[in-house]
């Protein structure tokens, strides 16, 4: 086998155009080997195998600078570099991460997970090649669906301005998570259709020199293309046409399921687990066409992942034109959003929490200062959601909760989130951002509120000495954690479902100071600046004590949740046993 022999790139430069063909096979096989065995992207890695043998049998990494937008396509440089144990041997599986990381290799220059970043890195990278007398080439290799985002379209717009040698190779598989949308899209078409000839080509109109690899699964076609660009002095663009899923019949059939996939059967390319019947996307989905049916003016926004809320390709027929994707492009969304609702209409914008805070400006902005009343679905929000650092969704609490004139909800149980939904949808007052719980689906023994508008805590149970004040996804927690310390104890500890994650709810609060001694916060979220720290802060000058449970902000690179639980004293006996320390 080849692999076993490519200790590192220059080992490539050994072979022939026949041999770095089959070892394309070679690595294609290993990757759907273990992604199948530990679940990971599979249809952009599966596609880019051909383009970074050649990348890397063209250029000299790591003094020649690569730059992976998003890394979603970085198994096959990780193979080529050093790594290809991790995708060789299964005891070895997890020793790499599955994105770009410089605490692996030196050929991996940044820690990226989000998209749309590469160019901007790129640009950087020149222009201090530029100032320290350096020579190497500096790549961004990013894909179609990443040019939608502003940033890549920021970065774009200054590279003639660098007036500098810089390669952006984009890879065109002609999908984003779900399918492109969006005019750059369509030229990219244009583009392969006419062979690169049409008259309007984008990249030439803002400066850059452009190539195109019809057939980007080639590798002599890739190698002849992108030789001609190395030691460039001015911005080039190499435009590269690429099979989604290559070499995985599935994943060719159906990119959508196969861009992250769960581990699977790769004979009969069955996921080994499946989605519960009954989960939040599938309950919302149905839920917003039913609103939709009904009311004209209500629209669901997406920027590429509208699987989060259970959207598949039917169910975004079924919308029709009010359904709504930008492409990845969050600020575009939620700004869109703001004018949809200052319009008259309904938009419910959905997006995974890690992916919210790149539009952090334009909620605070364009949403919350003219009180636009739109709705956020917040999903993913939770230890439970991505686990690596890059995607944790532990943060959004802080962020969101403390912006001036947002309605944070953190329901608990379906009951509760399609109320709040309903309640948002059809007020008209303030921008309310909903965070799904994304611990399981679970439903109410308790009156669901209808109204929203103001902050009123629920209490699940009222007893005395004790309290536990357990936001969204963390509810049953709180519970499990009240029931054991009143089996321990035999005191009846109080249960409440705060519901809010802005504000708090000042006469719940007060009125506990009379017969409570400990107030214990629960969030599934990081501590500082999170929902506990809201209510310490209330009961700063007031003689309760406040025991916050949550996350510290070091989150590791990759994690087991349960650890992650374990570890943060986040399982009910660890919770009960601190409280009795302090009682």
């Amino acid at each position: 086998m080849y692999i076993e022999s490519i200790e590192s790139p220059k080992d490539l430069k050994k072979l022939s155009t026949q041999e770095l063909s089959a070892l394309a096979c070679e690595i294609r096989e290993a990757i759907i080997k273990k992604v199948s065995a530990c679940g990971g992207h599979l249809g952009s890695n599966l596609g880019v195998v051909e383009l970074t043998i050649a990348l890397h049998y063209v250029f000299d990494a790591p003094a020649d600078k690569f730059v992976f937008d998003v890394s979603h396509q970085t198994y096959c440089h990780k193979i080529l570099t050093g790594r290809k144990d991790a995708f060789l041997y299964e005891d070895q599986y997890k020793t790499v991460t599955g994105f770009s990381n410089p605490l692996e290799s030196e050929y991996d220059l940044f820690t990226i997970g989000h998209t749309s970043t590469s160019v901007s890195l790129a640009c950087g990278l020149a222009k201090a090649r530029d100032l320290t007398g350096g020579k190497e080439n500096v790549l961004a290799i990013i894909g179609d669906s990443s040019l939608d985002g502003g940033e890549a379209f920021e970065a774009l717009n200054y590279a003639a301005e660098l007036n500098s040698g810089l390669i952006v190779v984009i890879n065109d598989n002609e999908m984003s998570i779900p399918e492109n949308h969006g005019s750059l899209g369509r030229h990219l078409t244009e583009l392969r259709e006419s062979h690169g000839k049409c008259s309007d080509n984008f990249f030439r109109s803002i400066g850059f020199e452009y190539h195109l690899v019809e057939n980007g699964n080639d590798i002599p076609s890739l190698i002849t293309e992108l030789s001609k660009t190395k030691g460039t002095d001015h911005p080039v663009a190499v435009h590269v046409c690429t099979q989604k899923g290559k070499g995985y019949a599935f994943a060719e059939e159906n990119k959508e399921k196969w861009h992250w996939a769960r581990p699977f059967n790769r004979d009969t390319g069955e996921f080994l687990s499946s989605v519960p019947k009954e989960n939040y996307g599938s309950i919302i989905s149905e839920h917003l066409l039913d609103l939709i049916s009904k009311d004209p003016k209500l629209t669901v926004i997406a920027a590429s992942t509208p699987i989060c809320i259970g959207f598949d390709s039917e169910k975004r027929k079924r919308a029709g034109k009010q359904y709504i994707d930008v492409g990845i492009a969050e600020q575009n969304a939620v700004t869109m959003a703001a004018a949809i609702a200052k319009g008259g209409c309904k938009p419910v914008f959905a997006t995974n929490s890690t992916f919210i805070q790149r539009a952090y400006d334009q909620i605070e902005q364009e949403m919350c200062i003219d009180q636009c009343p739109a709705t956020m679905i917040v999903t993913h929000a939770s230890v439970y959601g991505h686990f690596n650092d890059t995607h944790t969704g532990v943060y959004d609490i802080p962020l969101l909760g403390n912006i001036p004139g947002l309605t944070y909800l953190a329901p608990s149980n379906k009951e509760e989130y399609i109320s709040m939904l309903d309640w948002s949808v059809s007020q008209n007052k303030v921008p309310v951002a909903i965070r799904v719980p994304w611990t399981g689906v679970t439903h109410a023994d308790y009156d669901i509120p209808a109204d929203y508008s103001k902050i009123a805590y629920k209490t699940v149970y009222k007893g005395k000495k004790v309290c536990f004040i357990a936001l969204g996804g963390f509810f049953e927690l709180g519970r499990r954690a009240a029931d054991l310390f009143a089996e321990k104890t035999g005191i009846q500890p109080t249960l409440i479902d705060p519901m809010f994650i802005s504000g708090v709810d000042e006469a719940a609060l007060d009125g506990l100071t009379t017969d409570h001694e400990i107030v214990i916060t629960l969030e599934d979220g990081i501590l500082d600046g999170g929902f506990g720290s809201k209510i310490a802060g209330y009961y700063s000058d007031k003689s309760m004590k406040v025991l916050r449970f949550g996350f510290s902000g070091k989150i590791p690179r990759v994690y087991v949740p349960t650890d992650l639980m374990q570890k943060n004293q986040l399982t009910e006996k660890q919770i009960v046993e601190r409280v009795l320390e302090i009682q």
